[in-house]
């Protein structure tokens, strides 16, 4: 299962340098400045979380939690997907309703994070 995150964030890096390159080289002079911006937001947290997956997968078999583990990997990738995922569609597209919805990816984020530090807590 271990070796499963590692892939999954393996991919999400590789993605997150290509969306980037994408970015720094076709949108910039399609996209304002803000947009282009918002943009980048999506890529650099898409890679913060990636090697967060890597992370989690290095470090699993130390877990004192291995529930904790599966939930904090669980909430990243939801993360990714939602946070990073509507930040591409709204500069993408430009359909604006779809915002609504990044601030739920970053609460998974943060609630991956979170379960990270569940997972190597000792219970008293």
């Amino acid at each position: 299962m271990t070796s499963k995150y590692i892939l999954t964030g393996a991919v999400y890096a590789l993605l997150a340098v290509a969306l980037g390159a994408f970015g720094a080289h076709a949108l910039e002079d399609k996209l304002s400045s803000s947009m282009l911006e918002t943009y980048e937001v999506g890529v650099r947290y898409q890679m913060y979380h990636a090697l967060g997956l890597i992370l989690l997968g290095a470090l699993a078999d130390r877990a004192l939690r291995m529930r904790a583990i599966i939930w904090s990997a669980r909430l990243l990738h939801a993360g990714i997907l939602i946070f990073s995922g509507s930040l591409y569609v709204l500069t993408l597209t430009g359909y604006t309703k779809l915002g609504m919805v990044t601030p739920i990816g970053g609460v998974a984020f943060i609630s991956g994070w979170v379960m990270l530090i569940v997972a190597f807590t000792r219970s008293k």
